[in-house]
């Protein structure tokens, strides 16, 4: 292949709308210092391993990102692109590599392509090895919304492109467990295009962990390359659209399992509630304790739906840009441009978004289920309150007035006790009773009379006679 280049287009979320303004994720930063990690470790590259004293959201080494505030270019270099400079090789030419960082939105961006010098030298399969591919897999860059790795090449007409395609593919991933497969075929700008993914096989819809691959060859002489550089912007946004939209439905998908798992819960709640209520007398303890549990989940459960209607908003805020960045791509393709990413758009975008949506209409019914559930435990739980404290306050009262009445009757009894002179005797048959034993028997039965109005006065007091 001669006129070779690699790229890499990596896109990291630099914040999400619960960061305040000025704020950032915890791990924005991550896309610039692994970068740096490959330039310490396998491509060597001066202006690699000093990037981060060429980008604006550093200062002094230090990630910086408030300096990004106001700045109108997306780009966080003050120049167009950044040379790296170049690398040797054993096979008698260089490797110049060319950085371009930037800041799309609340997305992080680079392209880094590393291109052979010279320039029409022709690359084969094992050359490919010195331009260290494996370096530019998502075990490395770890960008969080996704990669594709790109390769462009100039072939003879006569040139299987199916199959070197293939090795290519197959190359970029070699000594790693991912095993990529051709997904599409198509043409941009004249030339053969190959869509290839290679998936992790222990988390495959992981986006960080996937590496998208777009394998360009030109078979035909097009002017692909001038194209190509005419349509970069759109290309760029594409590709930031294209992973967005990936990296938006797995993350609505486990919103909708996490709300899905909540929900399951709150049935479990409910047959433990019909458990309780259903009891002869009912545990007002477990129903307090049934009460503190569900808020909290009704609270998870709504945030789950909160955050499935933003990832419904944003997955087509995101198809909207996808779709304006094919229009302009197929404009300068004199109406042509890849069939399968116009599929793409026609087909698995508005799939995924009615699918969020049904998601949203699925759950939205079980927020209501959760606040009805609620309010009708605190009912219950107020009522059995309300009839607990009424019957201690008529328990009260009707002692007091018990007590109170049987204390004034012995007062009386006890005035006429020291005006007997008998001493006071063991109850015997031998011994007559003595008077103070039928002064307490009149002071016990004086109160348990006194409780008796005190409970007549308590009944009537909740339960009065209904007027004819």
């Amino acid at each position: 292949m001669k006129n070779f280049s690699l790229s890499l287009y990596a896109f990291h979320l630099r914040h999400t709308l619960t960061e305040l303004p000025g704020e950032v994720v915890t791990d924005a930063n991550l896309l610039w210092e692994n970068l740096v990690k490959v330039g310490e470790g396998s491509l060597t590259f001066v202006g690699l391993k000093d990037l981060r004293s060429k980008l604006i959201c550093y200062q002094n080494s230090k990630y910086e990102p408030k300096r990004e505030i106001g700045r109108i270019p997306e780009r966080l270099i003050d120049a167009q692109d950044l040379d790296l400079g170049s690398l040797p090789t054993t096979e008698g030419f260089k490797i110049n590599a060319n950085l371009q960082p930037f800041l799309l939105n609340d997305t992080y961006a680079f392209d880094l392509t590393l291109v052979p010098e010279p320039s029409n030298i022709s690359i084969d399969i094992p050359q490919l090895q010195h331009f260290k591919p494996s370096s530019l897999l998502p075990s490395h860059i770890q960008a969080s919304l996704g990669q594709t790795l790109s390769i462009y090449g100039e072939v003879d007409p006569t040139e299987d492109c199916g199959t070197l395609a293939k090795k290519l593919a197959i190359a970029l991933v070699a000594g790693t467990n991912l095993n990529p497969v051709r997904t599409q075929k198509g043409e941009l700008f004249g030339s053969l295009l190959f869509e290839y993914q290679a998936l992790d096989p222990n988390e495959p819809d992981n986006p960080a962990k996937q590496c998208h691959i777009l394998i360009v060859i030109n078979n035909s002489q097009a002017p692909t390359a001038r194209l190509a550089a005419e349509a970069y912007d759109w290309l760029l946004n594409l590709l930031c659209s294209y992973h967005k939209i990936l990296y938006i439905y797995q993350l609505a998908r486990q919103r909708y399992r996490d709300a899905r798992t909540i929900y399951s819960n709150l049935e479990n709640k409910i047959q433990e509630f019909n458990s309780l209520i259903s009891e002869n007398q009912t545990q007002l303890s477990s129903l307090k304790s049934l009460m503190g549990e569900i808020p909290k989940k009704s609270f998870d459960y709504t945030r789950s739906l909160q955050d499935l209607q933003t990832h419904h908003t944003s997955i087509t805020t995101n198809i909207i840009n996808y779709k304006i960045c094919l229009d302009q791509i197929k404009t300068i393709g004199n109406g042509n441009r890849p069939k399968f990413w116009q599929d793409f758009f026609n087909k698995e975008c508005k799939k995924w978004r009615e699918q969020i949506q049904t998601d949203i209409n699925y759950l939205t019914p079980g927020q209501e289920l959760f606040g009805q559930l609620v309010d009708t435990i605190r009912g219950i739980v107020e009522t059995e309150q309300s009839e607990r404290d009424r019957s201690l306050e008529n328990t009260i009262q009707v002692l007091g007035i018990g007590f109170g009445g049987g204390a004034i009757a012995s007062g009386i009894i006890v005035q006429h006790i020291d005006k007997i002179n008998q001493p006071l005797t063991v109850i015997s048959p031998n011994n007559p009773p003595h008077p103070f034993y039928a002064s307490l028997l009149l002071s016990v039965f004086a109160t348990l009379f006194f409780i008796g109005i005190g409970w007549l006065i308590t009944q009537r007091q909740y339960h009065p006679r209904d007027k004819k």
